[in-house]
């Protein structure tokens, strides 16, 4: 990424890291850069080699995810927590632009 963040130091991050993939061209970027920084699903296939969705985790295992309904449920709701961990919703878009203001909070679908 052009403005010096990385995939993986959000999934450093102290808490359950979803991130929100607003369009297309954002889920493909994402996939590609998790690529480049060595994610693989849990099955070891590449990023580029599924699709995205609108909603993917992303782990300290270098790993990603699927979000299933009940975390979508969490997501679109504005939870912050999802368990005992804190929830953090991350627009990538915003992230990669280099943004300040890139976690989502309350109900925010990621509209501006």
């Amino acid at each position: 990424m052009a403005t010096g963040r990385s995939i993986s130091a959000l999934a450093q991050s102290d808490g359950r890291v979803y991130v929100y993939l607003a369009d297309e061209v954002t889920g493909r970027r994402f996939l590609e850069a998790a690529q480049e920084e060595g994610f693989t699903f849990p099955d070891r296939v590449l990023p580029t080699q599924r699709h995205y969705a609108e909603i993917m985790a992303v782990d300290a295992d270098g790993t990603l995810h699927y979000v299933g309904a009940v975390g979508r449920i969490a997501f679109g709701a504005g939870a912050e927590r999802i368990g005992e961990s804190r929830l953090l919703r991350v627009d990538f878009q915003r992230y990669a632009a280099g943004e300040r203001e890139y976690l989502m909070r309350g109900y925010d679908n990621g509209s501006k």
